[in-house]
């Protein structure tokens, strides 16, 4: 009787149908992400409405200085790092096992010809526009990467580091929300109204309409509702400061940054799209094949 599941043509043929399913499912989502970035126009950062938006553009940091990568120090405006030690198991066999990672979280700049605004870049996923791999002896590199291949300068310590640049050309694909820096409206209703009990005689005159000498409840409400009018008018001619800030959709739509392109993108979507495809025929042929063995076997 066999009792190796690898020697079990029933058990591979289970392995290779679920494999075959969820590239079926890895192809449609795939073909899905394609078609929404192709019908989401490139726009200008300034001309571009709130929502879900794709726009290109120069990474530059949002502070007075870029962010230093953690492996390399590094500038740059986004860092992911990967620390993994070399081990051997009671067979003798190496593997590689991660003792340390992180993502920066910073936001940063993305500028165009005509405006720029902030990438929150949490749940990005990020095609780095630098991607070095090295080795060493210590649990953190005592420099950067050598401006050479390392294949043969191994190390039982692996770093692994992205990095999107300052100045690289990205394209961003998220929610675009802005954010008015012009305060809260009820808090200055709340100021304006302060402001005119100060001078009773003319809150009097303006709002007391039966001229008895205090306002009711009606002429409060026409008091509020006269400073709530200032209070907008002045807000649409003063000089509003807003903030926009491309982040996560909160409908579940792709959030991508990468120095591909629009095009590059779209293609990338496609091809991986063909790749699940072609894997999942391969599903396919390996279930039929560990199916008729199972028959001969009977």
């Amino acid at each position: 009787m066999l009792t190796h599941g690898a020697q079990n043509p029933e058990v591979i043929a289970a392995i290779a149908g679920a494999g075959a399913l969820l590239c079926l499912y890895a192809f449609f989502r795939r073909l899905r992400r394609d078609r929404v970035l192709a019908n989401t126009p490139l726009m200008r950062i300034r001309s571009a409405a709130q929502g879900y938006v794709k726009v290109a553009g120069l990474a530059r940091p949002a502070g007075p200085a870029p962010i230093a990568a953690p492996l390399s120090g590094r500038p740059c405006v986004w860092w992911d790092f990967r620390v993994a030690e070399q081990e051997r198991d009671a067979r003798g066999r190496t593997q590689w096992r991660t003792i340390e990672s992180g993502t920066s979280v910073e936001l940063f700049v993305l500028a165009d010809d005509d405006g720029e605004c902030l990438v929150g870049p949490v749940k990005a996923e990020v095609t780095p526009s630098q991607l070095n791999t090295w080795y060493g002896n210590g649990s953190r590199p005592l420099n950067g990467p050598p401006p050479f291949n390392t294949a043969l300068l191994m190390g039982p310590y692996r770093y692994t580091e992205s990095l999107l640049a300052v100045d690289a050309q990205l394209c961003v694909v998220g929610e675009l929300r802005s954010h008015s820096e012009t305060g809260n409206l009820e808090a200055a209703i709340a100021g304006k109204l302060h402001e005119w009990k100060q001078d009773q005689t003319t809150l009097l005159r303006r709002f007391d309409a039966d001229h008895d000498g205090h306002l009711s409840a009606a002429e409060w409400d026409a008091a509020r509702a006269a400073a709530a009018q200032e209070c907008e008018t002045q807000k649409l001619q003063s000089n509003i400061a807003r903030t926009s800030v491309i982040s996560e959709p909160v409908d579940g739509r792709p959030f991508l940054i990468s120095p591909r392109g629009p095009g590059g993108m779209e293609k990338r979507e496609w091809r991986m799209a063909w790749f699940y495809f072609a894997l999942g025929l391969a599903c396919v042929w390996v279930c039929a094949w560990a199916l008729r063995q199972a028959n001969l076997g009977t």
